[in-house]
């Protein structure tokens, strides 16, 4: 009779709302996002290239003002 009622017990609280089940997911991703944007390695607006460069330039022709 015991098991039974740790059995019922069981059942009944796996179904009872979590309202904050998903709490620490969500944390985890803020943190995440927060973190991989801080700490990017990659930033592609150092790199971006302003104008073409001297190949094009060699191949078309043209010549720097």
């Amino acid at each position: 009779m015991g098991q039974a009622i740790a059995a019922a017990i069981t059942v009944s609280a796996a179904t009872l709302p979590r309202p904050f089940a998903g709490t620490g997911h969500a944390l985890w991703i803020y943190w995440h996002d927060v973190t991989r944007h801080l700490f990017a390695s990659y930033r592609p607006e150092l790199h971006y290239m302003r104008g073409p460069g001297p190949a094009w330039r060699a191949k078309h022709g043209q010549t720097v003002h």
